[in-house]
């Protein structure tokens, strides 16, 4: 199955709506998000069109294929509004043969990976809005999509896909600007 792969969304209508767009374009059948989904946070400006209300509709209608990590600015009242669990500070997930562990960024990430991360794991944060790619010494790989709305350091808005071991890094357009082949 492919998946999208998104973070920071920070409530802007424009940009959830433009994910939705690629979510399609995709055909990915499960969304796994980040967090960071209505709030804008107390460090960000206001992104573009935002509008809460918008993107709980979005998301909601896809509820069911929607896997989500709480952000440090997702707070409980977002859970009474949202159809998709907002509450785990992270998820072990597999796909492709591979351990995926899903978090924000501001608890678990290079800075302080969990203790049980190996080799040929991946920890797939958002956080700092800004897309990256690594590998540890103890070989776990460190993979961030950027930031759908509030991209930082000149990045795009993007997102990324995973699919049969290959990361894709992609603006919210479709283009593909970084790869990641974990099957070589």
């Amino acid at each position: 199955m492919k998946h999208l792969i998104a973070s920071d969304l920070h409530g802007s209508a424009e940009y959830v709506g433009k994910l939705m767009d690629a979510w399609d374009r995709e055909g990915a059948g499960l969304l796994l998000l980040l967090g960071d989904v209505l709030y804008h946070g107390p460090r960000n400006a206001l992104p573009e069109d935002y509008d809460t209300r918008r993107c709980v509709e979005l998301l909601n209608e896809r509820f069911s294929r929607i896997l989500c990590v709480r952000g440090n600015c997702d707070a409980e009242v977002d859970q009474m509004v949202l159809e998709f669990s907002l509450q785990h500070e992270f998820i072990d997930y597999y796909a492709d043969g591979r351990r995926l562990f899903l978090t924000h960024g501001h608890r678990y990430g290079p800075h302080q990976p969990p203790l049980d991360l190996g080799a040929g794991d991946v920890l797939l944060s958002g956080h700092t809005h800004v897309p990256a790619c690594f590998q540890s010494p103890a070989g776990a790989w460190f993979l961030n999509p950027g930031s759908v709305s509030i991209p930082k350091l000149g990045s795009p808005h993007s997102y990324m896909t995973l699919e049969h071991g290959v990361f894709l890094w992609k603006t919210l357009d479709g283009e593909i600007y970084r790869e990641l082949d974990l099957n070589e």
